[in-house]
């Protein structure tokens, strides 16, 4: 299922929860729509996006998490799978997007916060660290949040960053996808992309 990846070097992944503006943020990115499912759980494989004058591919992963209507093993299935592929090509992945709803990101982690779970955002920001790619949260729909750096700095708290959240501009991203308001994601991104010497990859952020 996740066989379809181009022949790439170099990746940028999105990954992140389902109906959080992925596919969205990708079309803002590559400036080209891709195929989704209707419904969430419906897309199952990546969509990938690479240049055929660079040795560059961005990949959208399945959404993961509660999807109304998928059944659990299902969800857990696209969550293995999604963890494996970034493991598989955590040499290739420079930067790993998670993409976030900046309305709801803090109710839905706090609601599976407890001693025997841990929210899925915040296993999948640990995660990337873990495998050696570097995270960078894009906390989207920010035009509908009004308390913008209180919520900023509750998300930085929830992934173990001290707020307040203007010193990890390099991670927390506030952007508004569908606006087409994505400087800051930009800027991120290229922070890391210079720390790996692939300056030449600015042109796609």
């Amino acid at each position: 299922m996740f066989e379809s990846r181009p022949d790439r070097d170099a990746e940028v992944v999105l990954v992140g929860r389902s109906n959080v503006g992925k596919s969205t943020l990708m079309r803002e990115i590559t400036g080209h729509t891709f195929d989704t499912g209707q419904r969430p759980g419906v897309t199952r494989s990546p969509n990938h996006f690479d240049w055929a004058s660079a040795d560059f591919v961005i990949s959208d992963l399945p959404g993961f998490g509660y999807m109304k209507g998928v059944p659990e093993d299902v969800r857990e299935e696209i969550k293995t799978d999604v963890v494996q592929y970034i493991e598989r090509n955590a040499e290739q992945i420079l930067v790993g997007i998670l993409v976030v709803d900046g309305k709801s990101v803090i109710d839905i982690i706090d609601r599976h916060s407890g001693p025997d779970e841990i929210p899925h955002d915040v296993e999948m920001f640990h995660f990337l660290r873990e495998v050696g790619v570097e995270p960078v949260v894009a906390v989207n729909k920010m035009d509908k949040v009004d308390d913008k750096d209180e919520r900023l700095n509750e998300l930085c708290d929830r992934l173990g960053l001290h707020p307040p959240w203007q010193q990890w501009q390099e991670t927390i991203a506030p952007i508004s996808a569908k606006r087409g308001s994505t400087k800051p994601l930009n800027e991120a991104v290229r922070h890391h992309l210079h720390e790996v010497q692939r300056d030449d990859l600015f042109q796609f952020f």
